[in-house]
């Protein structure tokens, strides 16, 4: 494993850990993997995230990155959706903003309680699981794809026929990019 200093021993241990129950464990109904990207650095992972039932992400399957800081779990990682998803909680580079990943303390902006913030007994899984509940119920209280939040607001059916063409059309790059192989 790397080792980026002196909290990186504990952050690599928690990361063990953690992954370590995902294998074991599974995710609650099969609605996603995630794990790190190579056995030498267990400071980058992947995830890969089922849409919700009953939603325009059904179907789906949405790779995310999730990089953590070598002071994990003090300090929150970021999840990143490549490539990136429509949604009123996706900032249009894929970044995923949700209050579980904000830097743990008081909103300088007070809009969320400190207790919706990260704080270092929220794990990889109940993030993710934070993730998918956004999926199907966006915050437009809190939006990164301002376009997208006022789609969502203006003309909610439109917002979902985008969302899944852009699924579909996800599906038909995957299903190309197999049969390539």
């Amino acid at each position: 494993m790397a080792a980026r200093g002196s909290g990186a021993s504990t952050a690599a241990r928690r990361l063990m850990k953690e992954y370590m129950d995902l294998t074991k464990n599974g995710s609650p109904d099969g609605m996603f993997t995630a794990g790190p990207i190579s056995e030498s650095d267990f400071f980058t992972w992947e995830a890969l995230i089922c849409g919700p039932k009953d939603t325009p992400f059904e179907g789906g399957v949405f790779l995310a990155k999730l990089t953590f800081p070598s002071d994990y779990p003090l300090s929150p990682f970021k999840m990143k959706f490549d490539p990136p998803l429509f949604h009123p909680n996706v900032y249009p580079d894929g970044t995923v903003c949700i209050s579980i990943l904000h830097t743990p303390g008081d909103d300088p902006t007070h809009y969320e309680q400190a207790s919706e913030r990260w704080s270092p007994v929220q794990c990889v899984e109940k993030v993710i699981l934070s993730v998918v509940s956004m999926l199907a119920e966006p915050n437009l209280e809190s939006g990164a794809n301002i376009d997208c939040c006022k789609l969502y607001r203006d003309n909610k059916e439109e917002y979902e026929r985008i969302v899944r063409a852009k699924v579909r059309e996800q599906l038909e790059v995957d299903l190309g990019e197999d049969e390539a192989q």
